[in-house]
């Protein structure tokens, strides 16, 4: 498989001023194969040390944290002379040793000719802690489940891909079936590597989901390890609220909606747990969609989405049929909530400081499902499950606000009427180079 990531980490290893790279994620999500193939394709060597089933590699960090001194214990333990200029150091489950966390910091004023990656589970979590957290002493990253772009790539439709990527528009309304055949796996599969690679060596979606649903069983484990007794059982509440919060009409989150007479006070620490370990994205809702955004948003009104629509699919066990029919219902099951929470996974995977939100009226009567703020613009992005696209909240939208530039998702061919987009659900990912065609 191939990351868009690793062109990341390669702008990073030729930066003059580089600091050691952390790199975030949510379990599963593929940290340490890009670690390891970055250095594999980049560096002469590689030393990895994994605190997590090599604890006795901890012990490098227990006398202090003089650079010079833990480059030689590295370099024995690897057994091999570790040169700045051709080895790229990893950390990894960084957060089994806090000690490793805080050498960072030296690495990066004392040291920062050496190329040092780390990553590990619930390093956000880390990170808002603030305990031994090298604030200002690190270069940050997000990895997120891969794209449908990368889906395809990893399935060797390399050529389809392409297609999105150049906006070939002719040839992909000819191909346009087998686009809408791979979306309708990628919204089962969805972007975790693991489900991915069983997909691909077995061709086998029962196989496929067990290894989803391993994973969400690792999510419940990190619950119990990692949450304050008193917290567990609130993040477990929101965390099994979110399938049938998704499956509403209006999706807003509602505390209510998990237990009768719970208040948005008594979850504040667990709703910030899950955002902070990367188990849920939140999207609030703008009261007006104006410059900047963020001066209007509404921060008790929001919907929460899991960060994968391949768990989300399996969290909500929706059947395999709807996934491998010949009809195109799967984008308008589950009231559309995979369709809307394919676009968001998308958005956020090609620029993760992309300010995202919805709008809707007072009285909740019309909804956006979201508004983005790009290049000092307020973009409007409707998403319609299908070919049915009658949307009257989006036409009441543009009347009263009038944006120069309005995207609506669906299965439809792209067209382009003045500032208006049709961009099909499978070329969402492109949609910067669309508007200014």
């Amino acid at each position: 498989m191939q990351r868009q990531a690793i062109d990341r980490l390669i702008e990073w290893k030729q930066e003059s001023n580089r600091k050691p790279m952390l790199i975030f994620g949510m379990r599963q999500v593929g940290k340490t194969w890009l670690m390891r193939k970055f250095g594999e394709e980049n560096f002469k060597n590689t030393v990895y040390i994994n605190f997590d089933n090599e604890p006795h590699k901890k012990r490098i960090f227990e006398k202090d944290l003089n650079t010079d001194r833990i480059i030689e214990a590295l370099g024995f333990e690897a057994q091999t002379k570790i040169n700045p200029a051709d080895t790229l150091i990893i950390f990894d489950e960084l957060q089994e040793c806090p000690r490793a966390f805080t050498s960072l910091k030296y690495f990066c004023e004392d040291a920062p000719q050496y190329h040092i990656v780390a990553a590990g589970s619930l390093l956000g979590v880390a990170q808002h802690q603030g305990t031994g957290f090298p604030v200002g002493k690190v270069d940050m990253m997000t990895l997120r489940p891969m794209t449908f772009l990368e889906f395809l790539e990893a399935l060797d439709m390399k050529n389809f891909a392409d297609l999105i990527k150049n906006k070939d528009f002719s040839n992909i309304e000819i191909f346009k079936d087998k686009f809408i055949e791979y979306l309708k796996k990628y919204f089962y599969v969805g972007g975790m590597p693991q489900a991915i690679s069983a997909y691909k060596e077995t061709q086998d979606l029962f196989e496929v989901r067990r290894v989803q649903e391993t994973i969400i069983a690792a999510y419940y484990g990190d619950f119990s390890k990692h949450i304050p007794d008193k917290e567990v059982a609130r993040v477990r509440l929101i965390w099994d609220s979110l399938p049938n919060q998704l499956a509403k009409e209006n999706k807003r989150f509602l505390y209510s909606d998990m237990r009768d007479g719970s208040r948005g006070r008594n979850y504040e620490i667990a709703l910030q747990w899950l955002l902070d370990a990367g188990l849920i994205y939140k999207i609030n809702r703008v009261s007006l969609p104006n410059l900047p955004l963020i001066a209007y948003f509404q921060p008790n009104i929001f919907k929460l989405f899991i960060p994968d629509i391949g768990l989300l699919s399996a969290r909500a066990r929706l059947d395999l049929q709807s996934y491998t029919d010949t009809d195109e219902k799967v984008f308008n099951h589950y009231k559309g909530a995979l369709s809307e929470k394919f676009i968001l996974q998308e958005l956020i995977a090609t620029d993760a400081h992309l300010p995202i939100y919805y709008w809707a009226n007072d009285k909740n009567t019309a909804e956006i499902d979201f508004v983005i703020q790009y290049e000092n613009e307020i973009i409007p992005i409707e998403v319609k499950s299908e070919d049915n696209v009658k949307s009257i909240s989006l036409k009441n939208y543009i009347k009263d606000f009038s944006p120069n530039t309005a995207i609506r998702s669906s299965l439809l061919d792209y067209k382009k009427n003045k500032g208006f987009f049709d961009i099909p659900l499978y070329m969402i990912s492109e949609f910067r180079g669309i508007i200014k065609l």
